[in-house]
């Protein structure tokens, strides 16, 4: 892949990776130099590897006299620092100044900021509130909210307690929320009486009458103002009795207190996707967490004191938790709540601008957008403090590299992250000494054991095969919930290679020590017998100015499979024979024949999960005539209509 990018000797000098390494050759007696000797060392010797990373990082925590991994050739079952005991909150909450914590904008431009000393006071008096409503350690607190200072504070308070930490975020509606929260029976419930998107505003009240009213463990309702000044808790129906504004929760002045827990305490509960049944609930300890986090932050972001980091995000996608962690490095985290596209697609980098953001947070598809749409950043606004651009959700597609150097910014981080729910953190993610490679992402993370493993299980280095870790890590989820056996955890990352977490990633190891996702495994095709990733037809179709998006799947045919893209095109576009073969042409040149769809269909809109991602298994059990199993879980289930009963698709 074609150098892109690389950073100046004075940034690799300033970055808190060559501090670290540094440090770590001085303490060690190391003579590390290059990323990649630092990464084989990481691998090869965890335990000092996460130690020294704790204690660069400064990490608040009693570790004991224990072993740092116990159970180490366990997987699953190893643990990390089993003797430790800390409390996540206190480790996020360290500075206590008039500084910003939190810089709070929505789209109709309300601005909130909070500093360091009162996002104390706040997490301290909402704290003695849950402890008013008999939270202890091991109790589960939920949220149905808007990405909102309210949602950072309630997560926190709640850690500091020792209780675990779950949201939604208000789009998911009812179903969605009550196949989540309905399965960890929650004690205590926080709630914006509703929230803006697109120029419309939307209720959150009544939905959230119909999930408590399924949900008896809830013994209280927080509701927090947003639309309104001071919404009426009647609007919850029978389950105003249970309710509370957050303005009368807890007592101001309150003393903030932190509980001490284990390392693997249960901090966070998120969810799968779940488009092939009820959600999966994946329990996330507070410690892996944290360490694992301020390893992502520190070292491969290089975040420190001062920085202003922004996140696209909802408090329903692991971003919202990934971007929380970023306060125990000193930085400001600025939330947004509303549309990226409103009222114009300039409003996240008018933001940029405004609040000075170092780095700058994003998912592939909206970078994709805003090319369609034609803004170019680098037009309108000074992005003069931008250091860093992130991005994840789905594989960032080469010609997406050329657009933020071309259209956003020249000299500039670009990090394409990968990992996911599953384990609330990343496998492959940005380093700020290394150069960007087109199409790549630049490095394996520290600390992580990843390979690729072609179909027998062997490492392959060039060859593409599945993405896989090989030893265990500090994020691993603690457990699934109500999975007492570990039956259905172990089922899903340890059934295909035993031993190994298998992701579900198809990739590629490249030269550079870098990798390259063509998509998910249980989406790949196999035409005649041959694996393609998904991602490589998108990148070739979605360079087209005529296409909005693209999603491809694989139909049963004459004994074999053949590939079916469905195009989403532009308004007024129309999908004939000159532009079959534009498609056509560009899916060969940027691949293989291999790769070229048997049947291209357009179709009026493409079926995403609630966080934003391409449903390929859904629209392929719709064109075979196979039911979905949990509509619920896609943010626009409508769209499977479009693909139903197709002419186009009937077999020859």
């Amino acid at each position: 892949m074609t150098e892109i990018w690389r950073p100046s000797a004075d940034r690799i000098a300033d970055s808190n990776l060559t501090r670290f390494t540094a440090c770590l050759n001085a303490r060690k007696g190391l003579e590390l130099d290059r990323y990649e000797q630092l990464y084989a060392w990481s691998v090869s010797h965890p335990e000092e590897f996460w130690t020294e990373l704790a204690r660069f990082a400064d990490i608040r925590a009693d570790w004991g006299t224990g072993p740092v991994l116990g159970q180490r050739e366990r997987m699953p079952g190893a643990r990390f620092f089993p003797s430790a005991r800390l409390n996540f909150a206190e480790n996020l909450l360290r500075r206590n100044e008039s500084e910003a914590a939190i810089v709070f904008v929505n789209e109709r431009g309300t601005r909130r900021q909070l500093s360091h000393r009162e996002l104390r006071k706040e997490v301290a008096r909402v704290a003695a509130g849950l402890r008013a409503a008999g939270v202890a350690p091991g109790d589960c607190v939920a949220g149905f909210l808007p990405n909102l200072p309210e949602a950072t504070i309630a997560m926190l308070a709640a850690a500091s307690l020792g209780a675990t930490w779950s949201s939604c975020s208000p789009d998911f509606g009812v179903h969605g929320v009550l196949d989540r929260f309905g399965q960890i029976a929650p004690k205590v419930l926080f709630t914006a009486d509703g929230y803006f998107y697109a120029g419309k505003t939307l209720d959150s009240l009544a939905p959230m009458a119909e999930v408590a009213a399924k949900l008896p463990s809830v013994a209280l309702i927080v509701v927090i103002p947003y639309v309104e000044s001071e919404p009426s808790l009647g609007r919850l129906g029978a389950a105003a009795s249970r309710a509370s504004h957050w303005g009368a929760l807890g007592e101001h002045g309150a003393p903030l207190y932190f509980a001490s827990v284990p390392f693997n305490h249960p901090l966070y509960i998120l969810y799968s996707s779940g488009t092939t049944g009820v959600p999966k609930c994946i329990v996330h300890g507070a410690g892996g967490t944290l360490l694992q986090h301020q390893k992502e932050h520190l070292l491969h972001t290089d975040l420190r004191r001062g920085d202003r980091v922004f996140y696209f995000t909802t408090c329903g996608w692991m971003m919202w938790n990934w971007l929380m962690s970023a306060l125990a490095t000193g930085a400001t985290l600025v939330l947004y709540d509303g549309s990226p596209f409103h009222p114009d697609p300039g409003v996240l980098w008018r933001l940029a601008q405004q609040e000075r953001l170092t780095v700058f947070g994003t998912s592939a598809k909206y970078l994709s957008a805003l090319e369609k749409n034609g803004y170019r950043p680098a037009d309108s606004v000074d992005l003069t403090a931008l250091r860093t651009l992130l991005s994840t959700g789905s594989p960032l597609l080469p010609e997406s590299f050329d657009f933020v150097y071309g259209a956003i910014k020249a000299d500039l981080h670009l990090a394409s992250i990968s990992g996911g729910t599953d384990i609330v953190s990343c496998f492959a993610l940005g380093c700020p000494t290394l150069p960007v490679h087109r199409g790549e992402i630049q490095c394996r993370g520290l600390g992580m054991a990843v390979e690729i493993f072609d179909d027998d299980g062997k490492p392959v280095r060039g060859d593409r095969g599945e993405l896989v870790c090989t030893a265990p890590f500090p994020s691993m989820p603690v457990a699934f919930w109500n999975d007492p056996e570990g039956a259905r955890y172990r089922a899903a990352y340890f059934e295909r290679f035993p031993g190994v977490w298998h992701h579900g990633d198809y990739a590629a190891l490249t030269e550079h020590g870098g990798i390259v996702i063509y998509g998910r495994s249980d989406a790949v095709l196999n035409p005649g017998g041959v694996r393609i990733g998904t991602a490589e037809i998108y990148s070739a179709v979605e360079s087209l100015e005529q296409v909005v998006e693209a999603i491809a799947v694989g139909q049963d045919w004459r004994d074999d499979v053949r590939v079916v893209l469905f195009v989403h095109l532009q308004p007024g576009t129309e999908l004939d024979e000159p532009l079959r073969k534009k498609i056509c042409t560009a899916i060969r040149a940027h691949t293989t024949p291999r790769h070229v769809p048997a049947k291209i269909v357009a179709v009026a809109d493409i079926p995403r999960t609630l966080s934003g991602k391409l449903t390929e298994l859904a629209v392929r059990n719709v064109i075979h005539g196979r039911p979905v199993k949990n509509l619920d879980a896609l943010a626009n289930p409508q769209a499977l209509e479009h693909f139903r009963n197709l002419p186009e698709l009937a077999t020859d």
